[in-house]
């Protein structure tokens, strides 16, 4: 189930990254050179911790900020708003690395170049239906979002084992660290499965925590 372009998500991460640190010198680069999307906020893309690192629109697409920007990403843009968006998309998936955010309605402008930060987050679960799949910065399947809001996260080298529970339209119980707030839920999962009592351990292998859980 995994998204198998690794050629091309190390030249989009590696051209937003350029391309971001070009952005940040408004004296001689503007990022709206940079291919534009536009698209309608349905809630914030957030960390295990809580943080927001960018925006899930309606029709599902990933946009991926600077997570050093949330609190401005949260001042600038509202769930329900529509925004304009320059960066990288990948071919495979609806998933864009953000060099900039544009509210349409009050033209705020946040950019930057995704980053992770390392704080752990605390413990805790949910269940609903699975509403899409969800992909890491590169393109890989790491997780689920479910019908309420609920972000989901695991190691995408525990896809495949988890695949029938990770299927729109399947009922999911998830345990694991995260957090839950007025921005949303997420849950960087320890534990998976139909129901509580037929939940499975999901291993850490084959990725590093940080490159997944302290998102």
């Amino acid at each position: 189930m995994r998204v198998r372009y690794p050629l091309l998500a190390a030249i989009v991460i590696a051209a937003a990254t350029s391309a971001a640190a070009l952005a940040q010198r408004p004296t001689v680069y503007d990022p709206t050179q940079l291919p534009e999307m536009k698209g309608k906020v349905a809630q914030y893309l957030l960390t295990a911790r809580g943080n927001v690192e960018g925006l899930i629109l309606m029709d599902g697409t990933e946009v991926y900020v600077a997570q050093r920007l949330s609190n401005q990403l949260v001042f600038a843009v509202r769930p329900g708003e529509s925004v304009t968006i320059h960066g990288l998309a990948a071919k495979a998936v609806r998933l864009v690395l953000a060099v900039s955010v544009t509210n349409d309605t009050t033209g705020t402008t946040v950019a930057g170049n995704p980053r992770r930060s390392h704080e752990e987050p605390d413990q805790i679960e949910a269940v609903g239906r699975v509403k899409e799949q969800l992909h890491s910065p590169r393109g890989y399947v790491d997780g689920v979002l479910l019908e309420d809001g609920t972000i989901v996260r695991l190691s995408p080298s525990e896809v495949e084992k988890f695949a029938s529970q990770l299927t729109p339209g399947q009922m999911l119980f998830a345990q694991g660290y995260g957090s839950e707030s007025a921005l949303g839920k997420i849950i960087a999962a320890r534990a998976l499965g139909a129901d509580k009592e037929h939940a499975q351990p999901v291993a850490l292998t084959g990725i590093p925590k940080t490159d997944w859980l302290i998102r």
